[in-house]
């Protein structure tokens, strides 16, 4: 797509639609940075010139790029798609807001989290310094996603204990894994690390060098207690 171009009309206006038709993009990311008024000729018929504008295509900041990938995806998807933008310390929170959203976040969030590593590419593109992070949630899914990983946590946690036996999770991304580890971090009883190469890398979790019988020898003295 060209970045800049000059169009002729019979108006100003006519001008600048065919400028925005040419770089082919919303007029909202326009900008026109010069602008010829038609003129009329000797008499209104010799020597008259059309209007002519120059036209580039405005820098968008990282985050208003990740805005319009975005927007692109859903446009192409048919899909009604409202962005709801709001700051925390690890970025900016894109919230997506519409109907039967479900498969923009596939299973155990994969979708979701391709959508969110795409739009950080897009947003950071040509960039070295000053990156940007994009975080995409829908319908607070994130959040209740890592309430059900931290109850699967401690309950994986307790099947080990009393079996004696570990666990191996089903592949998780990065940030999931996080969460399982810091859930049973303070967890005496067992330890967990993680196994395998990405994307299939797994959360182990097994019983720590005599936490079988330390955690037998604690809910005895808890009873003579």
């Amino acid at each position: 797509m060209s970045l800049e171009v000059e169009k002729t009309g019979r108006t100003v206006e006519e001008a600048k639609n065919a400028a925005i038709e040419a770089l082919g993009i919303s007029a909202d990311l326009v900008d026109f940075v010069e602008v010829v008024e038609p003129t009329k000729g000797f008499l209104g018929l010799i020597g008259g010139k059309p209007a002519k504008v120059k036209a580039v295509v405005r820098e968008l900041d990282p985050v208003d790029k990740a805005e319009k990938f975005l927007s692109d995806i859903f446009a192409a998807m048919h899909l009604e798609v409202s962005i709801e933008k709001s700051e925390c310390e690890d970025g900016t929170i894109f919230n997506l807001i519409g109907d039967n959203l479900g498969i923009l976040i596939g299973k155990h969030g994969q979708t979701l989290d391709s959508l969110q590593y795409l739009s950080n590419l897009a947003a950071n593109h040509g960039m070295s310094d000053n990156k940007v992070r994009i975080i995409i949630d829908i319908e607070n899914y994130r959040s209740r996603r890592e309430d059900t990983l931290r109850r699967l946590a401690v309950r994986l946690a307790d099947k080990v204990r009393r079996t004696g036996e570990r666990i191996v999770l089903e592949p998780m991304n990065r940030h999931e894994r996080k969460i399982i580890h810091m859930a049973l971090q303070d967890n005496y009883r067992v330890a967990t690390y993680s196994a395998g190469d990405e994307p299939y890398r797994k959360v182990v979790i097994e019983l720590k060098r005599g936490g079988r019988r330390d955690s037998h020898e604690r809910r005895d003295r808890e009873v003579d207690n």
